[in-house]
């Protein structure tokens, strides 16, 4: 299978991680299709990748733990013979209020940066090699929330804006083999977000859509087809590539 492409997503039993693996199943790729809790979702995502032409392996594994992206990484070495992308997707949060300073321990902090930051960090350098062998390309899932300061929470927020940082810095170290870029979404209709958000989940998306230039949010499956065009862009590296309907151009 080594005349295959083959991406890591991680993160993607559900949400964007599952649109982003759908998509690129659907170019005949190997996925290996990554997650930490919920293996029946995950299987569920890789059939659809095989029945949309694509092969997948489904891999479990905590992107905060080095050892994890390792053994992730070596698993879609052996599956396919290379690694052609990698799809940092893998995310946590937790929601509160940004009013509520006492909302966050210490302990928070550390824990969603070790996934949203830290993990990022462990996958590319776990595919780093197999990644210039191929002139591959990194896409980082990021937020509006780390350019804007807005979001989820404190923590989210900041390990997103981090994140947009490690991509440039990124893109520098490893070019011209490797290009590296993010997507940085606005409001997407996922199940993650409707449960955190619980029942006010419907006024902040009508408050989205009525200051948002197109007046929608987005679905997962918008936030997949910024992504595949960044791993396929072959002259583009170190960009933070907004996707918010124009949210993020605020109100005249």
């Amino acid at each position: 299978m080594a005349d295959r492409q083959a991406f890591i997503v991680t993160g993607s039993s559900s949400g964007v991680g599952a649109a982003t693996a759908l998509a690129l199943a659907k170019q005949s790729s190997g996925i290996a299709v990554n997650y930490s809790k919920d293996a029946a979702a995950a299987e569920r995502v890789a059939q659809e990748c095989i029945s949309a032409g694509g092969d997948a392996l489904v891999i479990r594994a905590d992107v905060a733990d080095d050892a994890d992206c390792r053994r992730l990484a070596a698993a879609a070495l052996e599956r396919w013979g290379r690694i052609d992308g990698l799809v940092n997707n893998a995310g946590t949060t937790r929601f509160v209020l940004m009013r509520d300073l006492d909302g966050l321990s210490a302990e928070d902090f550390h824990r969603i940066y070790s996934v949203n930051l830290i993990g990022a960090y462990q996958m590319v350098r776990a595919c780093q090699a197999a990644l210039r062998t191929a002139r591959g390309a990194v896409v980082n899932v990021s937020s509006i929330a780390g350019s804007m300061g807005t979001g989820s929470s404190y923590a989210y927020a900041c390990s997103k804006g981090a994140l947009n940082t490690l991509t440039m810095a990124l893109a520098r170290a490893l070019g011209p083999e490797i290009r590296v870029n993010a997507v940085l979404p606005g409001f997407t209709e996922t199940r993650w977000l409707k449960q955190g958000l619980g029942p006010n989940y419907e006024a902040v998306r009508k408050a989205w859509c009525e200051k948002s230039p197109l007046a929608t949010t987005l679905q997962p499956e918008d936030v997949a087809a910024g992504i595949v065009a960044l791993l396929k862009a072959k002259k583009v590296t170190g960009q933070l590539h907004t996707i918010d309907a124009g949210r993020g151009l605020g109100t005249p």
